[in-house]
């Protein structure tokens, strides 16, 4: 062999190897970062972040209103400028309320889109199919839309956070009503038949006798037909029906009751009570001829003011976004719900710093959130540790097709932590209608 063909096959190889070596660096950008080194889904100017939502399906009544409310509020925060010069994309796309679709979404946005974080990912069956992925792939998971007791795992699951009540501080809170003002009564419970069910269930039977519960019906959200569910709680002899349901299946129990000339004491956690919402949708199964009527009385409770209170100054900001941005939804819990978990996603924004990276974002979450300040009635629990969301709640009733508050807020744990009167009052609204740093 010649020293020249020595020589040639030997800059070949260093060729090959420096482009391999080049393949294998700009694979290995590709993580947690782009392939120029940035953090996905941010610019100088801007940050981009998405959800999955239930914008067709069983579901969709209701929930569909609450990622474009969303929109609206960081839309009107992008007018004023956007949050540390930053203005914010929101891309959300429909599953369906379906886990297989909210895996295909979720991992379209995170390995297509780029996203920089999920915000507000709603549905318990859903989200618990994609946040294994989401933490594995170090993708800020916050304000999930569903309070199960699983986001509060912190150690377990450091990027994702719970945003409203656990449902087991729900379930614990009306519980310990139902212990107070119905005694000996006969409780049967409707729920649905995951985490969200099972959490609301467990913080019932915390507080109120086993004796007392006479039993508890699950239903599958794919199945609309709960009558069975239904007769055997009639059958059971409950006077009080508690329901850890969805809007569309609060609205079908009510009307499978009412056919069944069965009337208990209703108590439906924060989720399926909306009135906009569940009334509409009764008046249309039942071609107009029952409405919120089939739902008045109903005992629920709330985190958040009534959307029917003009006088809260929460309230007033939320419609003066609605009526500039989201007009068209009515002005309900559902887009007020948007609103508000769109307000808590610019504090951790802009308590991340101008020099925004994933980890900044979670570790403001895990460090200040807690003392965050916004619409609640009760403070969130945020921690290293504890990455639930609002801490408790207040009981509320239905009265004349709106959402009425009694008594005192009350905080508590989804352990076995005693419920306490909440008295520190709610802060107002800032004028600009933008967090305070």
């Amino acid at each position: 062999m010649s020293r020249t063909t020595s020589r040639s096959r030997m800059r070949s190889r260093i060729g090959i190897l420096g482009c391999l070596t080049a393949a294998v660096a700009l694979v290995a950008g590709c993580g947690s970062s782009s392939s120029n080194g940035t953090t996905p889904g941010v610019t100088a100017t801007s940050v981009t972040i998405g959800s999955h939502q239930p914008l067709t399906g069983l579901a969709a009544p209701g929930y569909s209103e609450i990622a474009p409310a969303a929109e609206a509020y960081f839309k009107y925060v992008n007018a004023q400028g956007g949050v540390n010069g930053r203005k914010i994309t929101y891309i959300f796309k429909d599953d369906g309320y379906n886990p297989t679709n909210t895996v295909n979404v979720v991992r379209q946005l995170v390995l297509q889109s780029n996203v920089f974080a999920i915000f507000n990912g709603l549905g318990t069956p859903t989200h618990t199919k994609v946040v294994d992925f989401l933490n594995s792939s170090k993708v800020p998971d916050l304000f999930v839309a569903s309070g199960c007791p699983c986001w509060d795992a912190g150690t377990t699951h450091p990027y994702t956070f719970g945003w409203q009540p656990s449902y087991t501080i729900e379930g614990k809170i009306l519980g310990q009503y139902l212990k107070q003002h119905f005694a000996g009564k006969k409780v049967g419970v409707l729920y649905q038949n995951d985490d969200f069910g099972n959490g609301g269930l467990a913080g019932i039977k915390d507080e109120l006798p086993a004796s007392q519960i006479v039993t508890a019906q699950p239903y599958e959200p794919t199945n609309t037909n709960i009558a069975p569910q239904i007769t055997a709680i009639q059958h059971a002899g409950a006077q009080v029906e508690v329901n850890f349901t969805v809007p569309a299946f609060t609205a079908i129990g009510q009307l499978t009751a009412f056919k069944l000339g069965y009337r208990p004491q209703l108590v439906v956690s924060n989720v399926g009570i909306d009135p906009t919402t569940v009334g509409g949708m009764l008046a249309s199964f039942s071609k107009g001829k029952a409405g919120t009527a089939l739902i008045e009385g109903a005992i629920s409770d709330a985190y958040l003011p009534s959307p029917s209170d003009s006088s809260n100054s929460w309230i007033a900001l939320f419609k003066k976004v609605h009526d500039s941005y989201d007009a068209g939804a009515p002005m309900d819990g559902n887009v007020e719900y948007g609103m508000a978990s769109a307000y808590t996603f610019v504090q951790a924004l802009q308590a991340a710093g101008k020099k925004l990276t994933r980890q900044s974002l979670v570790n403001a979450v895990n460090a200040m959130g807690a003392h965050w300040s916004g619409p609640g009635l009760v403070p969130f629990r945020y921690s290293t540790s504890d990455h639930g969301g609002y801490a408790g709640a207040q009981i509320a009733t239905i009265k004349g097709g709106k959402v009425t508050l009694l008594g005192t807020p009350e905080t508590t744990d989804p352990g076995t932590g005693p419920i306490v009167p909440y008295t520190t009052a709610q802060p107002t609204a800032p004028a600009s209608g933008i967090p305070t740093p």
